[in-house]
């Protein structure tokens, strides 16, 4: 089974690019990486996980270069987090995605994908993030990831695809340590625990809507 985990940094995470091909050179220190370890369990020779994040995409990034990392692969499993970087780029760039474009382009990078490869099966994953250091200071500018992410759950809704909620997650883990650097070390970009956390909601999901 071909898995394609398609996103920006928090997918990335210092992947080896220089070996792309090679999909267990290529995972990267993030949540990739614990997937590749917990696929591995069920069979060791079973999956074929790639690594196809970047650093500082948006959803149009991942549509520009959706057949090169996704089509060209024709994976059966086509794992997708974005929507961040829609909003913080209009913050340091005033390149970002507005959201009715975000709910567009997405919807076009599902319906063309489909149609490429009408036996994929796509799980969406809810974009977050917490207060940290990249946040804090426009903390109420950030908010709109919770407006991006609604986007996400409805078209997961509008096209019958497992949907992997996140934020709750972390606001769960927000209110129980005041010191969430172990799971987002800037309010955005996971560390161990983050990445473990996102790998266990991407499991159970994977589990029960993909290997059902």
């Amino acid at each position: 089974m071909k898995i394609v985990l398609f996103g920006d940094s928090i997918t990335d995470m210092s992947r080896n690019r220089t070996d792309p091909w090679h999909s267990v050179h290529s995972l990267g220190d993030g949540y990739a990486f614990i997937l590749g370890s917990e696929l591995s369990k069920i069979d060791p020779y079973g999956f074929e996980l790639y690594n196809r994040g970047i650093s500082g995409n948006r959803v149009v990034d991942l549509y520009a270069r959706v057949k090169a990392d996704v089509w060209n692969i024709e994976p059966d499993v086509l794992s997708i987090l974005i929507g961040v970087n829609d909003i913080w780029h209009e913050l340091d760039y005033q390149n970002g995605v507005d959201i009715e474009r975000y709910e567009k382009i997405y919807s076009m990078l599902i319906e063309d994908t489909k149609k490429v490869l009408p036996n994929v099966k796509i799980m969406l994953l809810e974009p977050f993030f917490l207060r940290g250091t990249a946040t804090d200071e426009h903390y109420d500018f950030f908010l709109q990831v919770k407006d991006y992410a609604k986007v996400v759950k409805r078209l997961a809704e509008k096209y019958d695809l497992p949907f992997i909620p996140l934020q709750e997650k972390f606001d769960e883990v927000a209110k129980k340590h005041e010191d969430t650097t172990p799971y987002l070390s800037d309010g955005i970009h996971p560390n161990i625990a983050g990445a473990t956390l996102i790998a266990d909601e991407w499991m159970k999901c994977f589990k029960k809507e993909i290997l059902k």
